[in-house]
């Protein structure tokens, strides 16, 4: 099997070419992952065929779970994709069927080829039972720095969100606030720097605590100012990552909840820089790089 080894803002993934048949992906998806004897990534994308879009994305952890959409992953499968000619562009755009939903992609271009993109991530769910999250599993929402406004923007009444909620892992709390870029996220903003938690071990803890049915990514955040936060993430199936596009998104949304953050935020990540884009209603914009890093082929 031919693969590809691409990476957006440090956060690497295998891509394979689904559009000739089924495998046994989250196997492969675990195989490829380990980055002692496999090729080494954060996970396997597969491009498989759609009957309602250019292309289908489907996404598994390195292991072997599937998840709805991956931000970084999505850039980099469109470049995937369109250079090896198995999608083509439709008005300068790229249909993509994932777990969330049909995202449109438009690629930034440099001498013909793609070197990064826009996403149209779709608008963010704030309801906490459709993120989803059990709130009665957390201590309650402190609403006292939330934006009423924007919130409103987005149908959603205070009662219905987890805003800077209580959770305690291991001796250490945190306040939370919940969004769904069609995938769980959780963000506590840090006083203290990003870089010193020890998000090794904090991170499983809050990914499987009981609040999160389906898990959670975890992220933790400095506002560094009006127009950049400074992250780190823990992400479910993967552990430590060095970026995440829907969980950035997750971050800037829960910023302007806020009212921290002005509506063009510079997200720093560990692996470089992602740009997100959100008016304070409708869709959440996402700008980073798609790099292919080596092809090869995998025995089997």
């Amino acid at each position: 099997m031919r693969f590809t080894k691409l990476q957006g803002a440090g956060n690497d993934y295998v891509y394979v070419d689904g559009t000739q048949g089924e495998r046994d992906w989250p196997s492969l998806a675990v195989r490829v992952a380990d980055r002692h004897f496999g090729i080494g990534g954060d996970g396997l994308i597969v491009a498989a065929p759609s009957s309602v879009a250019d292309i289908r994305m489907r996404m598994y952890n390195a292991d072997g779970s599937e998840g709805e959409m991956c931000g970084n992953g999505i850039r980099c499968l469109t470049k995937f994709a369109v250079e090896r000619g198995l999608a083509s562009l439709h008005g300068g755009s790229l249909a993509v069927e994932t777990g969330a939903g049909v995202k449109t992609i438009t690629p930034v271009l440099d001498g013909g080829r793609i070197v990064g993109a826009v996403v149209d991530m779709g608008a963010p769910v704030l309801r906490a039972v459709d993120v989803p999250i059990d709130p009665a599993r957390l201590g309650g929402s402190d609403l006292s720095a939330l934006d009423e406004a924007v919130l409103a923007a987005s149908g959603v009444g205070p009662a219905q969100v987890v805003f800077d909620a209580a959770a305690e892992v291991d001796g250490t709390s945190f306040r939370l606030t919940g969004v769904s870029m069609g995938n769980p996220h959780v963000t506590a903003f840090l006083d203290e720097p990003v870089a010193g938690v020890d998000l090794a071990h904090l991170g499983p803890l809050m990914e499987h605590h009981p609040a999160f049915p389906r898990r959670i990514n975890f992220h933790i955040a400095n506002v560094a100012s009006r127009t950049r936060l400074v992250t780190r993430t823990w992400e479910r199936g993967s552990g430590q990552t060095l970026a995440c596009g829907t969980g950035a998104c997750a971050m800037v949304v829960a910023a302007r909840l806020h009212g921290w953050v002005e509506e063009r935020v510079t997200v720093a990540v560990p692996g470089g820089e992602l740009t997100i884009t959100w008016p304070g209603h409708g869709s959440v914009l996402m700008e980073g790089d798609a790099v292919e890093v080596f092809s090869g082929e995998l025995p089997d």
